[in-house]
Formats: structure tokens, sequence, C-alpha cells
């Protein structure tokens, strides 16, 4: 057995890092603030509706393959996967929307009936996007980020222009489609990366080929069952997982290592430490300034992703005209992105996104409905009851003349969650939802480090590091610094092996 590792916070990095770690032979612990692991992909049971609490959309199912493989497991041994068809539903206005076809042959027939021509163009489109996606995934995000000699790798050198790491997302996309409604299309993933089409990197264009090529996916259950299933396999590899353990201090003793990590329920030793839970907080706040590597400057200074405002909402009948998902673009995307980014402010007139779990999985009671519904936001803003209250009858009402049906008066369970709540069960820099922003000064290695430069064993796994924020993502972050933690340890031999 190698040295004993603390891995704190349990979300998918956390769990990713925690299983990693035991299977190179560590002796893990993991210590989670919440009753349940999971971090923000928490479930829960009220009135007959299971809800969960966070990530809804299941792309990249490779990812989640792979993480699996690494451990001679696969995802069907723990969930089964339902393919979504259409993939999603796109509302412009009343009686007007757009559903995705799982099929790309149907979808190249959508584009060209809209704009003619841009069947074609998105075919080309998609085949630069899989290769941007094959460098991407394969190469680029599971660099570790400490060194620029890490990116001297013949592949991205080779392919530096086409992978369009100097052109923004908009650009990229405009010089393909004219069409407002396909522009928007092609731009709406970008959301999931926490930043606008106008700062965003081309390079990210390879999440339109998970989207469109690799497809929209369920795990049979809810979101909540690959938490279940990767609890399952950290278990197997002998991670014990405590909860209700919340971190009050990481205490750094002789020759700058932490030896131990203090919780509200007793103190725990450690080898190496491993921060699964909000960057800013763990260096800010459980870490004493003399081992801070970074400044409040520095944190005030990043552009964070947005937070949300989330509504999880029991309906007492069957609903019309919705799929399990369903984006709303009936307002501005370009200035509710303003609202969030350039202005932060409460927006004027919000996007939101609506998933209903129940059109494809038994998440209701029968003849119920269950919906998750999410409006973007500014992080760093006051939230309150008032405030919700407002932007809950906006949306129900545009939700109802949308779909042409009443839904208000039929809601018979309501929970909202916001900034505040994020912060709370998270400790989440400024109620954030998703990370930072991926924009190309926050980009690979100059993201916020993922191995503290102050205290020699401590490192950082997440959201705020990188790879970036989403859940395939937060899975490769997990793999990544172990990969990094065994190397450093097995190196400087500080830890007997």
């Amino acid at each position: 057995m190698k040295g004993k590792v603390i891995v704190i916070g349990s979300g998918f990095a956390g769990l990713s890092a925690a299983t990693s770690l035991a299977e190179k032979g560590f002796h893990v612990q993991i210590l989670e603030k919440n009753d349940q692991p999971g971090g923000r992909a928490r479930s829960f049971f009220e009135e007959g509706y299971t809800f969960d609490m966070g990530p809804s959309w299941y792309w990249m199912p490779d990812v989640f393959e792979s993480y699996f493989n690494r451990f001679g497991k696969s995802v069907s041994d723990y969930y089964d996967l339902i393919r979504l068809d259409p993939s999603y539903r796109v509302y412009y206005g009343e009686n007007d929307y757009m559903d995705i076809p799982a099929s790309l042959e149907e979808l190249y027939q959508i584009f060209e009936e809209i704009e003619a021509g841009s069947g074609a163009k998105l075919k080309k489109f998609l085949s630069e996007s899989a290769y941007k996606y094959e460098v991407g995934i394969q190469d680029l995000v599971y660099k570790p980020g400490r060194s620029l000699l890490e990116f001297m790798d013949y592949r991205v050198i080779k392919g530096f222009f086409q992978l369009d790491l100097l052109k923004s997302m908009r650009t990229y996309v405009h010089t393909y489609f004219k069409n407002p409604r396909l522009r928007q299309l092609m731009e709406f993933p970008i959301l999931f990366l926490g930043g606008t089409p106008k700062n965003t990197p081309a390079l990210y264009s390879l999440m339109n080929y998970a989207d469109m090529a690799l497809g929209t996916w369920y795990p049979k259950g809810g979101m909540h069952k690959i938490v279940e299933a990767m609890v399952s396999l950290a278990e197997e590899k002998g991670v014990e997982i405590i909860t209700e353990a919340e971190v009050l201090s990481i205490e750094v003793g002789s020759g700058n290592t932490a030896e131990k990590v203090v919780t509200k329920n007793g103190e725990y030793k450690a080898d190496i430490v491993v921060a699964g839970a909000d960057y800013h907080h763990v260096e800010q706040k459980l870490l004493q300034p003399d081992y801070r590597k970074y400044s409040k400057d520095y944190w005030d200074n990043r552009k964070m992703a947005p937070s949300s405002l989330i509504f999880y909402l029991g309906v007492g009948k069957k609903l019309k005209n919705l799929e399990h998902h369903n984006l709303f673009f009936d307002e501005d995307f370009d200035q509710h992105a303003q609202d969030i980014y350039d202005q932060p402010k409460w927006p004027g007139k919000p996007l939101f996104y609506v998933s209903v779990t129940s059109k494809t999985d038994d998440t209701a009671p029968a003849g119920c409905e269950n919906l998750f519904i999410l409006m973007p936001v500014a992080p760093g803003l006051e939230d309150d009851h008032f405030t919700r209250e407002r932007y809950y009858d906006i949306i129900i009402k545009r939700l109802e003349k949308l779909t042409n049906q009443d839904i208000a008066d039929f809601v018979n369970y309501k929970k909202s969650y916001a900034q505040s709540d994020f912060i709370s069960d998270y400790h989440a820099f400024k109620g954030n939802a998703y990370g930072l922003a991926n924009t190309l000064k926050q980009t690979a290695i100059l993201k916020p480090s993922l191995k503290s430069s102050k205290v020699q064993n401590l490192y950082y796994t997440g959201q705020l590091t990188v790879p970036g924020p989403g859940v395939p993502p937060a899975l490769i972050s997990g793999e990544v610094v172990a990969r990094e933690v065994q190397k450093d340890f097995s190196r400087s031999n500080k830890v007997a092996i």
C-alpha cells in the first residue's frame, strides 16, 4: 500500500481522482461536506418526484465509457443508456420550434430547408469538428497544464491552424451559416463551457460534434445513476467515503507539506491532499495566507461561468409540446449574455432551459410530469425570495404561452435553487454553477494550476482547474490529477512505494 490520500469533495472530479489513486495503490479517503456523494450531481426525492439537482445533459458517451474501461468495467455494468430522439427541441416563438433529430442525414436536410447549401456546409463543419474532438479530447484535455512543453506535441503543432485556437466561435460559425437560427443553434453548446461565442475559441466547435454526431443520451434512472456507479466502483477499489464531514482547514507542517485535514468531526492525517471542492474556497479559506498561491485580486479578475436560477417542479398532469430537453431561444441571446458577462445583472428578457425527464423515465407519479427549469444568470448577484418568485412568474408565463397550455395551476411541488444555495452547499466562488469561463486567457496553462506551488503535496481537481467545466471534463480532471500525483510522488520518494 502506498501513502494516504485525502480527497476533499465527492463530485465527479473527486470520485474520479479517488478511484484512480486507489487503483494505483494509494489508501484513499473522501471527505464530503453534504449528506450524500455527488457534489452538484446530487439528487432528491419529494412527493413522488425524483429530481437530479444539477447536470442534466449526457454528452460525450465515449468519455464515460473510457473512464470505466480503465478499471476493466463498462458503462453497461452500472446503468442503461437511452439515446434521445429528438435530441432536444429549440423554441423560437409560439408554435415555432425546431426538433434536433438523432439522425445526421435528417439534420442535414433540416439545415438545407432553412438555408440553401447549409446541409453540405454542416457536413464539412462537423468533419472539422470531429478532428478537433479527436485532438482535443485525446491530446489536449488530458494535459495537466503545468508547462508549455506539454503542448509541443506533433499533432497539436501540425494541426494548430485546423484547431482554430485563435479564432472565436462566433467568427467561425458565421463563416459557415447566415441564417440567425442556424447560427444560434451552432453557438448554443458554448453555454456548457461557461462562455460566450465572442470570447470562446473556435476549438470548442468540438462540442458541436459531441452534440450532433455523438448524440444526446440519458442514463435510465437519472444523472445520479452516474454518481451511484462511480461510488460503487470507488468503494470496490477500497475508497472510503465519509459524508457530513465539512473541511474546516488544511494544516501545513514542516517542509511545507499538508499534514492533516481538519473537519467539524475530527482530523485526518494525509500524505497527499487532493482538493475536489471549490478551488477558491480551499485556497483562500482552508489554507493560511502564507500558503496561498493566488491573490484576492487574481480571483476577483477571473472570468466566471454563469450561475443558475433553477426551479424543480412537480406538475399534476401530463404536458404537451415538450420533449426531454427544451431550449427557449425566443429572446435575444446576445442581450442575455451581456447581462451575464459584460454588465452583470438580473436579465431583462432571459433565455431558459427545461428538462422533462418524465418524458423518458419514471421520475414522476403516474399522470404527472417532472420539470427542471434553469435560467443562466451572472455569478455574484444577490438573490432573494422576491427575485426568485419574479423570475418564476416570468418563466412560467412564457412557458405556458410558447407551449399553449396551463401549467402554473397544476404545480403541486416547487423548489428553487440559486447563487446563495451554490455558496451554502458547495462554497461555490461567487455562487457560480459551472466554474471558470473557457476563454482563451483561461485555457490550459492559464487556468489555476492543478498543483500548489506553496504546499508540496496539495493538488486540485475539478471545474476551476484543467481541463474545465462540464461532467466529462470533470471525469478527466480526476484522472489527470491522479496521474500527476503518482508521477510526482514516485519521483520524489516522499511516499514509500
